[in-house]
């Protein structure tokens, strides 16, 4: 197999749950430095990726001034890893070997994120490749084969775990190691989004 770094992979924004703590609203949509928490996001990540989509459920309508598919989970959802599911089928479709995931709510992501999950990736293409950093694993931003489409179908339908880094270790996971934490600050509360809003400022 030829893995060539050159060649940018496609990359999914998971944005399908539903913010409990923002009283159910999308946080795709919460108001964050002056735009909105997904523009952020997409001025990070898109940079990095060749095609991009969104994970969301839902009314894909919300979403049409971004003008990006919008790709909902097969029924049942299990939550992000059913996004990644549809992720693969799709980046499949454009005939991409990888799919790079991060989550919407990660405003201040790596802005090389994918080249470093990629040179992860170069002795070992068909396994996922984690992001980690000294203080701990970051299973929703992560570099997947779409080779392993069958894989995590059949371990949705098995009733495992539904976590992200027990399919990807399920699989010989690889990690790339990161150097800053805050990085991939995940915004869970109003609280979360206030403090990162002033430090964007």
């Amino acid at each position: 197999m030829t893995f060539r770094l050159q060649e940018a992979p496609p990359g999914l924004i998971l944005a399908g749950g539903q913010a409990r703590r923002f009283g159910g609203a999308d946080k795709a949509l919460l108001p964050f430095a002056g735009a909105l928490l997904i523009d952020q996001v997409l001025e990070r990540f898109a940079p990095q990726v060749g095609a991009l989509a969104l994970s969301a459920n839902g009314d894909a309508a919300r979403f049409a001034a971004w003008r990006l598919p919008v790709l909902a989970d097969a029924e049942p959802s299990r939550g992000p890893l059913s996004g990644i599911l549809a992720g693969l089928y799709w980046a499949g479709r454009l005939g991409a070997g990888h799919l790079v995931s991060v989550p919407v709510d990660a405003p201040f992501l790596p802005q090389d994120l994918v080249p470093r999950l990629l040179l992860s990736a170069e002795t070992a293409p068909d396994a996922p490749v984690l992001a980690r950093t000294a203080e701990g694993l970051h299973p929703t931003f992560a570099l997947w084969p779409t080779s392993a489409a069958p894989a995590l179908s059949d371990f949705l339908a098995s009733g495992a775990s539904p976590r992200l880094r027990d399919f990807a270790a399920s699989l010989g996971a690889r990690y790339a190691l990161f150097p800053v934490e805050a990085e991939f600050a995940n915004l869970n509360t109003p609280d979360d989004l206030a403090r990162a809003a002033r430090d964007a400022v």
